[in-house]
C-alpha cells in the first residue's frame, strides 16, 4: 500500500516537471506578447514630435485615417501633436515619441534635456539614413529629412549614432521582438547598448531615454510580412518608458 502511494507520488512530481518543461518550451516558442490594447478613458498621454507622415499621410487628405503604426500607438495611448520640444509642448505630458524629428533649436534641445532630467520620458527614433517612401521632391520642407539631425543632443547624452557599414534590410531586436530595419545606425556611448547596436537605453537625471537607430521600421506595411511585430517591439519600448 505505501510503495503504490509512494510510486503514485513520484509518478505525479515526474509528470510535473514534465508539464512544467513543456510550457516553458510553448512559452519560449511562441515569444514576447506585445502589450494589450487599454481601454479609451484609460490611455495615457503620449507626446509625439516626427516629421514622418504618420497622421495624415503625404497628401494631408481627412480621407486617410492615419497611418498603421498611428493606429497601433492609438491602442494603448492618446495621442498628442506637437509641433516643437519648447517648454510649453512638453509641458502636455511625461512620454514623448520622437520618430525621426526635424533638427531643434538648440534652446528647444536645452528644454528638452530639462525636462528629461527632471522625469521626462522619451523614446528617440533617430535614423542616420532614412530610406521612408516620399513623392515630395528633395528640398521640399515638408519631405522627411533623409537623416537625423543631431545638433548635439546625443553627445550631451553620451552616445554617439554612425552610418550603416551597408545599405539593405535587417532583422534585428526591439522590446524583444525580431524587427525589420531598413539601413539602420549603430549605437555606442556610456548608455546600456543592446548587442546589435540598434537600442541605446539611457538613465538621464530623473528621466529615461531609448533611442533606436532607425525609423523606417515604422512603415511596417510596406516591408512586408517579417515586419509584422515592428510595431510591437515600439509598443513594449513604451510601455517600459512608462512612468511606474
Amino acid at each position: 500500500m505505501m510503495r503504490a502511494r509512494r510510486r503514485a507520488l513520484v509518478i505525479g512530481a515526474v509528470l510535473l516537471v514534465i508539464a512544467a518543461f513543456a510550457f516553458e518550451v510553448v512559452s519560449s516558442a511562441s515569444g514576447p506578447r506585445p502589450p494589450p490594447p487599454r481601454p479609451e478613458n484609460q490611455r495615457p498621454p503620449l507626446l509625439l514630435l516626427t516629421s514622418l507622415p504618420l497622421m495624415f499621410g503625404e497628401g494631408f487628405s481627412l480621407r486617410q485615417t492615419g497611418s498603421a503604426a498611428l493606429k497601433a500607438l492609438q491602442t494603448r495611448y492618446r495621442l498628442v501633436p506637437i509641433s516643437v520640444a519648447d517648454p510649453a509642448e512638453l509641458a502636455k505630458g511625461r512620454l514623448l515619441l520622437m520618430a525621426h524629428p526635424l533638427a531643434q533649436p538648440a534652446e528647444d534641445l536645452v528644454a528638452l534635456d530639462k525636462w528629461v532630467r527632471g522625469g521626462g520620458r522619451v523614446l528617440l527614433l533617430a535614423d542616420p539614413m532614412l530610406e521612408w517612401a516620399s513623392e515630395r521632391p528633395l528640398g521640399d520642407p515638408l519631405r522627411p529629412p533623409p537623416m537625423f539631425m543631431d545638433t548635439g543632443l546625443l553627445t550631451h547624452w553620451g552616445l554617439r549614432l554612425d552610418a550603416p557599414d551597408a545599405p539593405g534590410q535587417m532583422i534585428e531586436k526591439l522590446g524583444g521582438f525580431d524587427v525589420v530595419t531598413v539601413s539602420p545606425g549603430q549605437l555606442s556611448g556610456g548608455c546600456e547598448i543592446s548587442r546589435d547596436r540598434l537600442v541605446a537605453h539611457c538613465a538621464i537625471g530623473q528621466g529615461r531615454a531609448t533611442v533606436v537607430a532607425d525609423a523606417d521600421l515604422l512603415d511596417q506595411a510596406r516591408l512586408g510580412p517579417a515586419a509584422t511585430h515592428n510595431l510591437d517591439g515600439v509598443l513594449e519600448e513604451l510601455a517600459r518608458l512608462e512612468p511606474s
